[in-house]
């Protein structure tokens, strides 16, 4: 009799650990989905819009600087003479500095955006929101600014600062070893590049913490986030800046500011197709 009691007692017992095990599995909190993953066709729709965003503007430039918009006119043109390619004479062609630049990177962010709306879910849209004033202050407006203005104090000093550098002619010893010309451009090609690496450096550090401080002031999140190598991968357009204004009266300088525009698409890109994990995780 206790035998049978007690071994109706187990299997009620066992009974009750499973049901109740069965209920506590069922009240755990499950995982949320993963957010979904954009497929090449999404991204290339947010690189569609930021390109799309960004023409009116690039338009405008060209209008300025007397370049025809008539597709007919254009088309008739020598791809070299388009608007967005020619470089030469310097007067002729669209300069690329502060304004123009932060015009575009703006553009390019709003049409990212837009973009990313379009094709991501909705339960991203906040991590986007969040992201345009991310690539906006953190990755375009702090570090062109801090560019371009180390290259304008560059440019006070350049003179003086190029003939520091050391020369050598045909009769120095070294000249057996390295031509004069050669060893004179490297050498007078030092300050500049120095100029544009310092303060894009600078640009990118400031940028970085004035990102970290959007994140903690005004969405409440705390990161921590330093620079990476890839952080210099998007400032493609300071670095344009800054070459072409410290070669402001060389042709060169002109040919860099070509790649600008290009360079302008990476921020839009990025706020497109930023999700929420991306964000959490940076």
């Amino acid at each position: 009799m206790l035998e049978t009691i007690s071994n109706n007692l187990t299997d009620k017992s066992r009974y009750f650990l499973n049901s109740g095990s069965g209920i506590q599995t069922s009240n755990v909190n499950t995982p949320k989905p993963a957010a979904k993953n954009l497929s090449t066709s999404d991204k290339l729709t947010v690189l569609g819009t930021s390109t799309i965003a960004m023409t009116p503007i690039l338009a405008f430039l060209a209008h300025r600087k007397g370049f025809s918009l008539n597709p007919k006119n254009i088309i008739k043109t020598p791809v070299k003479d388009w608007a967005l390619f020619k470089y030469k004479p310097k007067n002729k062609v669209i300069k690329f500095e502060e304004p123009q630049i932060i015009s575009l990177a703006s553009a390019s962010v709003l049409g990212g955006y837009a973009g990313g709306a379009l094709v991501d879910d909705k339960s991203n849209l906040k991590a986007k929101k969040r992201e345009v004033l991310n690539q906006l202050l953190g990755n375009v407006i702090v570090p062109i600014l801090c560019v371009g203005m180390g290259a304008r104090v560059y440019n006070k000093f350049a003179n003086t600062l190029i003939k520091a550098m050391p020369k050598i002619t045909d009769t120095s010893k070294i000249a057996k070893y390295i031509k004069p010309k050669t060893f004179n451009n490297i050498s007078a090609a030092v300050p500049p590049s120095l100029a544009t690496f310092i303060s894009l450096g600078i640009g990118i550090i400031a940028g970085n913490r004035v990102s970290n401080l959007i994140n903690e002031k005004l969405y409440h999140k705390k990161v921590d986030r330093g620079v990476r190598a890839t952080d210099f991968a998007p400032h493609v357009d300071d670095l344009c800046l800054a070459a072409t204004l410290v070669n402001k009266n060389s042709a060169f300088g002109s040919l860099v500011g070509r790649v600008i525009p290009l360079a302008l698409l990476v921020p839009g890109y990025k706020t497109g197709t930023t999700q929420e994990k991306e964000v959490i995780q940076a």
